[in-house]
């Protein structure tokens, strides 16, 4: 028995002695980053600004490979399919890592075994917005004409079971009115067809939409965080109307399961350290984004927290797996 335990303890000394090894020589080559979306979207940007700046520390490219489809899955699939080494990273968000599987029948990961959460990048918030002709000035306006007429009021969302759906979901069930769904493939057609008066009101990411508010293109009815933005006072939030109401996302870096936990932990204190920088935090605040610095543990814990959150919901709403 004594031989075994030595044994044992030998070799957990000896895998921490090689992942200590590796963490010091890593990276010794380019590091992939799959973003499982366009060029453009809120993953892209944010891998794109911390990428860099984690790159000129490291001494090696984080080349971006931009893979779109299936609301994610496509890219996602390829980082659980890579070696679990380091050098090949993913942007994951709430979106594809837990709205996906509660909406999927099959999907080809399981996102607490397939995934090592590695830094928790940035956290937004969606905006209440429609067009500039519609009569609402307040959230409370467009809640009493939904619920004087019954599914006249018409939403657009990136498709049924997907997060802005999700989103709308639970803005209907709190708020107790009823609306026409209209599924589109992708954020830029919603923005296509609510800035040409097709479709009256969507809830969209602050990033994406806060140009087009500030343009006079939409206007903004409010905002699903639990207070006001800092930056934008004037910006009201869907809460003061209908209490407890807040929907956003997040976005991280992750890596294959068995990434070794000494390199997590240099990826996961690069990123935070990356993301401190006052220009990259100038920026996200622009962005009106909340930075995020804690520990892949931190990160974890989000993920599990919004599994019980959007599942209770497709629970309470009936939905359907597709």
């Amino acid at each position: 028995m004594a031989r075994a335990a030595l044994l044992i303890v030998s070799i957990a000394l000896a895998v921490t002695g090689i992942g200590a090894a590796l963490a010091q020589s890593y990276p010794a080559r380019p590091v992939r980053v799959i973003i499982p979306a366009a060029p453009g979207d809120s993953c892209d940007v944010l891998a794109r600004l911390v990428g860099q700046k984690m790159s000129e520390r490291l001494g090696q490219p984080f080349t971006i490979d931009n893979r779109p489809g299936a609301g994610g899955q496509l890219g996602l699939v390829l980082l659980k399919q890579a070696p679990p080494d380091g050098y090949t990273l993913a942007c994951g968000q709430g979106g594809n890592m837990v709205i996906v599987p509660l909406s999927y029948q099959k999907v080809d990961y399981d996102t607490p075994k397939d995934f090592a959460p590695v830094a928790l990048m940035a956290s937004n918030f969606l905006a209440l917005v429609v067009h500039p002709t519609v009569p609402f000035r307040s959230t409370k306006d467009l809640i009493d004409y939904a619920k004087a007429n019954p599914r006249k009021l018409s939403f657009g969302t990136t498709g049924e079971g997907a997060f802005l759906h999700f989103a709308i979901e639970l803005l209907r069930k709190d708020a107790g009115f009823t609306y026409t769904h209209v599924p589109y493939k992708a954020v830029s057609n919603i923005v296509t067809d609510i800035l040409g008066g097709r479709i009256d009101a969507t809830l969209g990411s602050f990033i994406s939409i806060q140009p087009h508010v500030t343009a006079g293109k939409l206007r903004m009815l409010g905002i699903a965080r639990a207070a006001r933005a800092p930056g934008y006072p004037d910006f009201p939030t869907i809460a003061e109307t209908v209490p407890g109401y807040t929907s956003g996302g997040w976005f991280g870096f992750i890596a294959p399961a068995a990434a070794p936990k000494e390199i997590v932990a240099l990826l996961n204190r690069e990123a935070n350290r990356a993301m401190m920088q006052p220009d990259v935090r100038d920026k996200m605040n622009a962005f009106g984004l909340e930075i995020h610095t804690e520990s892949p543990e931190f990160f974890a814990d989000t993920i599990r927290s919004d599994f019980v959150k959007w599942g209770k919901l497709a629970r309470d709403i009936g939905f359907r797996l597709r």
